[in-house]
């Protein structure tokens, strides 16, 4: 079970289960601090849902009934916390590998006392295909995945035809898939599988022009001014499950920003 890892110990070696051949979160994150170790170790345990191979009751789960949400990499937790505090009515499944992040969330939750988060330790592949019924969510938040620059690793990226087709089965109608990235090149990445997958519509004319989709706002994190002040800039792209899935011809829209002179990101909610 991969609650039961100690801090900092790698994903990979967690847990006897199946391993995926190509996983889609790197090593470099076994950093943390003695109070992210210590709520770790303490907390987590108030919010953690077990890995299993079967599909978790959402109701049973937090002990009500509201729409779901599904927050895949959700770094130190920022975003999460920020988004559950103003949105009490919404519950959130949280997904993560790293102890760190884990413990900083849960400290989080703690402070503000939130009751509307849960969270599995595991890869979020496995979590989608595995624990996760069709039509179980009300949408889908990917903030800041990382985008494995290098040509030589996009086969490791999280944004693939084959994960978003498996995404969008697990919306509900009119469900919403809401990612962002400070990487242009997979923006554009994320814009053309978002495009082609037949069930999803996009509710703009290529890039979302703000933080927002219709269940939620994204809040803009330290990592996000600090961007912004450095004259990087972000994409959020924001689609919609569709009643009834039709092909969809690819999404048209506006030039992208001007790419980075630096060609670098500078982090964000979904790595350090």
């Amino acid at each position: 079970m991969s609650s039961t890892r100690t801090p900092g110990q790698s994903p990979d070696t967690a847990s006897p289960l199946r391993r995926r051949l190509v996983r889609s979160f790197g090593s470099g994150r076994g950093r943390i601090t003695r109070a992210q170790e210590r709520a770790y170790r303490e907390v987590f345990r108030r919010y953690a849902v077990p890995y299993r191979t079967q599909a978790i009751d959402p109701e049973a789960c937090f002990g009500r009934k509201a729409p779901l949400v599904l927050e895949i990499g959700f770094g130190m937790g920022e975003t999460t916390a920020a988004i559950a505090a103003v949105k009490p009515q919404l519950d959130f499944l949280a997904v993560e590998v790293f102890a760190a992040g884990i413990g900083a969330l849960a400290m989080h939750l703690a402070r503000l006392e939130l009751t509307n988060v849960r969270i599995v330790q595991h890869d979020a592949v496995e979590v989608v295909r595995d624990m996760l019924s069709p039509g179980a969510l009300a949408a889908v938040h990917i903030f800041f995945p990382d985008p494995w620059p290098k040509a030589r690793h996009h086969k490791r990226r999280l944004i693939t035809p084959a994960f978003i087709s498996s995404l969008a089965q697990r919306l509900a109608p009119s469900g919403i898939i809401h990612c962002a990235t400070d990487w242009q090149h997979y923006a554009e990445h994320m814009l053309d599988v978002l495009s082609h997958e037949p069930s999803l519509s996009n509710l703009h004319r290529g890039f979302a022009p703000a933080l927002n989709n219709p269940l939620c706002d994204r809040p803009a994190t330290k990592f996000h001014a600090r961007g912004q002040r450095l004259g990087h800039p972000v994409w959020d792209l924001v689609f919609q499950r569709t009643p009834t899935p039709t092909p969809l011809p690819e999404a048209e829209g506006p030039d992208p920003p001007a790419s980075r002179a630096s060609g670098r990101g500078v982090g964000g909610e979904g790595r350090n």
